[in-house]
């Protein structure tokens, strides 16, 4: 069985361009010590132009074939060098691919599975019975009779309830007429008539009452004891899988390429996702350390129908999923040496840094780089994924909140969930101040003032926003003109809200300041420019740890 692809079976090596990895496999070696040392001893493994160009190259293959449309799953490719210089390819499939685990060419499942196969199909029988109990528990007849019953004895209790209610305060009237009317042993006699009348209504209405609940609560008895036992059902599949797994977890042993081997319950003692070890990326790293392959490049990717949250895209490359994959990459790829060759594909610019502690940081994002990576593979250069390449302890950063991609300034990044949270909590109080610096394309006659229009995002022309009233959600914005130069207007903008291009549509409105950002082409600007004017200029904050106000300035360059 063929496992080591030539490269021309999927590229032409002549027509590959070198560029910056667009996504890196990275983790801690678990054998480092705490603190500094572990920050030093982060390994990681690139997505590479050629490893995309290799996994394009199986795309094509798959779509040739139909076998490989049925069912969506994540694909991968590892590029190797072998012991003598010569560059390889090896491919996998997450889970199993038509109901198999084991396919002539690609990567075999880790070591394991066999250990628990009598074990895993006893349990899957049973699994698929509670299924299938479940779903005949769930279509009981009874709780549609119960609901149609139900219904209508309601309406026969409302419309009894009504007529009782008109008769009530026609005997109201009457009782009236007759006190007026009537004395002695005739009016005694009137008013008992009446009563009698209120009497018979009452034990009309319990009478209903007693057959709603003869008629209902037979079927209330079998719905709940149904319920009872559809929960003792899913606790019990629960248990079931929960063994079945640690059964697996305990079997499937992992190796790196420092030569350690360790069992997935040793690497995840707290507990470990169903379908752990089974991805692309952990089968395909194993595989190359037994095999005294050294990686060079990986690149995973999604084929076939979308996921089902549709939250995977087909031929769109995703990096280590969070749950299974990215807990076992330190391990992994311990032992790995730094591929000198890709030196020249790192990122070269800097970020240049405004502040920092050990709890946050504050940098100075260039217009037209991303905050943060996004979605599509040629979208993944930006602040944070470069941050995360050029700082030791980068992977931990998040940030907290965002620039447009065309805007520069001030962006702050936390560097644990803790500092990101209630940095977080003060943006979404409005207890950060930012101000902004612009330049509009027009002249504003006045001199200062307050912004209130609600924007809206209109899902089928992402990420544009408009002025609406009815969907749109609060936007405020205080401004104040700080220089006119010839036909353009220095504003300085303090935005109370954060909406996604909140000053941009507050300038160019004709409900807001009626004028474009200069460079704002994306909102109608014309004027020539080789930038948005648009700078996040001053942030001001309590620093969540020391308890002191962090005032942050930065100069515009424009």
């Amino acid at each position: 069985m063929v496992i080591m692809h030539s490269l021309s079976d999927f590229i032409d090596c002549n027509a590959i361009s070198y560029s910056s990895p667009s996504y890196y496999y990275e983790g801690c070696c678990p054998e480092s010590d705490a603190g500094a040392a572990r920050r030093r001893h982060r390994v990681k493994l690139p997505r590479t132009a050629m490893s995309e160009a290799i996994a394009y190259g199986l795309m094509q293959y798959l779509a040739n074939n139909d076998c490989y449309s049925r069912e969506g799953k994540m694909y991968g490719v590892l590029l190797v060098e072998l012991p003598n210089g010569e560059q390889r390819v090896l491919k996998a499939f997450s889970g199993l691919l038509n109901g198999c685990s084991v396919v002539d060419g690609w990567i075999p499942p880790i070591p394991g599975r066999d250990e628990v196969v009598l074990e895993e199909a006893r349990t899957l029988a049973q699994l698929d019975a509670i299924k299938q109990e479940l779903l005949t528990l769930k279509q009981l007849n009874e709780r549609q009779q119960y609901k149609i019953l139900s219904d209508e004895f309601e309406q026969q209790l409302q419309e009894m309830s009504d007529r009782h209610h008109h008769c009530k305060h026609q005997r109201q009237e009457k009782r009236q007429q007759i006190c007026n009317t009537f004395t002695g042993e005739a009016l005694t006699l009137a008013l008992e008539q009446l009563d009698e009348e209120s009497r018979q209504q009452g034990i009309e209405r319990r009478q209903l009452k007693r057959q709603q609940n003869e008629v209902l609560q037979p079927l209330q008895q079998l719905i709940a004891a149904t319920d009872a036992r559809i929960s003792q059902l899913k606790q019990h599949r629960k248990v079931l899988s929960r063994q079945l797994q640690a059964q697996m977890h305990a079997t499937y042993s992992l190796t790196n390429f420092s030569g350690r081997s360790r069992s997935l319950q040793q690497l995840m003692p707290g507990g470990l996702p169903t379908g752990t070890g089974d991805c692309c990326a952990p089968k395909l790293l194993h595989y190359a350390a037994t095999h005294n392959l050294k990686p060079l490049a990986m690149a995973e990717f999604w084929w076939g129908a979308s996921s089902v949250n549709q939250d995977k895209i087909q031929g769109e490359f995703y990096g280590a999923c969070a749950e299974r994959c990215q807990p076992l990459m330190g391990f992994l790829l311990s032992g790995l040496q730094p591929i000198s060759i890709l030196n020249r594909d790192f990122p070269k610019e800097e970020i240049p840094i405004l502040y920092q502690d050990e709890w946050l940081i504050a940098v100075n994002k260039p217009a037209g780089l991303l905050s943060v990576p996004g979605r599509y593979r040629d979208r993944q250069d930006s602040v944070l994924s470069r941050l995360r390449h050029l700082l030791p302890d980068g992977m931990t950063l998040a940030s907290v909140h965002r620039l447009d991609q065309e805007t520069s300034g001030i962006l702050l990044l936390a560097r644990d969930r803790q500092t990101h949270r209630q940095l977080s909590q003060q943006f979404q109080q409005r207890q950060i101040h930012k101000v902004y610096e612009a330049i509009l394309s027009g002249a504003v006659t006045v001199d200062q003032g307050t912004i209130d229009l609600p924007l809206w995002g209109d899902p089928q022309n992402r990420p544009e926003q408009k002025v609406d009233w009815q969907r749109g959600k609060p936007s405020l914005t205080h401004f104040q003109v700080m220089a006119r130069e010839g036909n353009y207007t220095r504003i300085e903008f303090i935005p109370l809200t954060g909406r996604t291009h909140q000053l941009r549509v507050h300038a160019a409105d004709a409900l807001g300041l009626g004028v474009t950002i200069l460079g704002d082409r994306f909102y109608g600007c014309c004027a020539n420019a080789s930038r948005l004017h648009l700078h996040a200029r001053e942030l001001r904050f309590e620093h969540p740890h020391r308890g002191e106000t962090l005032h942050i300035h930065l100069e515009t360059q424009f």
